[in-house]
């Protein structure tokens, strides 16, 4: 299967919703919902609910759709539902990949989701499973891999490679011809000059700006950005960059038991 499929930006005629291809969104939480907004505006699906690990959110609704049953549950809810696509709609990056791995492996069909008011040149490449969400701009010869998300405002500019389960954060800027490797995370704000690679698994802190190649598995933060020597635990870090990834996920407030 090819890691890459040229993206049609011309937009077809939506189609009833009782013809849309039917898709699931595993992950009920924020991104989630966010994705159920995105494939809301985009009108090319029909979502019939959400997956998820989190048992508290089990027979409830989540923005009028119902949580139908955990990951462990799906290929049953595929053949039950006759539902063939879905998307994973989590923040961590390897959990993401390995979801996505898995639905693939059980015979989903990854779809994308992507905003109408995110622009793509006509010549970039995506991947499946991709968010790119409201404001994104990706221009010219740009590649985008499996499971990358794309969020709020980011912009991508030409000829850069964003690769496997990457996400790009709110508002970071890309320049042209830049790398950004397998894993990778680019926090609110950030920004990478062109022609830099960022190295797999790597962090840019929030607001960074990124004057030279960053190393695999490591830490930058800061103007320009530096290289963190002494690294706070796992967990504090995220708490740090990415505050909600710290927290337990509750039930939300507007789902109501089904």
């Amino acid at each position: 299967m090819a890691f890459f499929t040229t993206h049609n930006p011309t937009k077809p005629t939506s189609p009833k919703a009782n013809e849309r291809p039917r898709c699931v969104i595993v992950g009920c939480g924020g991104h989630g919902r966010v994705v159920l907004d995105i494939l809301g505006q985009a009108a090319k699906y029909d979502v019939l609910g959400f997956i998820d690990s989190n048992p508290a959110a089990l027979g409830h609704r989540v923005d009028g759709l119902e949580v139908l049953g955990r990951p462990d549950d799906l290929r049953d809810i595929r053949d039950r539902l006759s539902v063939p696509h879905a998307i994973v709609a989590i923040g961590h990056n390897g959990v993401r990949r390995a979801l996505a791995d898995r639905l693939e492996n059980w015979g989903f069909e990854l779809i994308n989701a992507i905003h109408p008011s995110a622009n793509l040149a006509r010549n970039v490449s995506l991947g499946r499973n991709i968010v790119i969400a409201a404001g994104a701009l990706v221009c010219a010869h740009c590649q985008i891999g499996d499971s990358v998300i794309l969020n709020t405002g980011c912009i991508i500019d030409h000829e850069s490679l964003i690769g496997t389960a990457t996400h790009v954060c709110p508002g970071a800027r890309i320049a042209g011809r830049v790398m950004i490797e397998s894993g990778a995370f680019v926090g609110i704000g950030a920004t990478v000059i062109q022609s830099i690679r960022v190295g797999y698994e790597a962090v840019v802190g929030a607001g960074a700006v990124v004057i030279e190649d960053v190393a695999p598995m490591s830490t930058v933060v800061g103007v320009p950005a530096r290289e963190i020597k002494s690294l706070h635990k796992t967990m504090d870090a995220h708490s740090w960059m990415v505050p909600e990834l710290s927290r337990p996920m509750p039930v939300e407030l507007n789902q109501v038991p089904v």
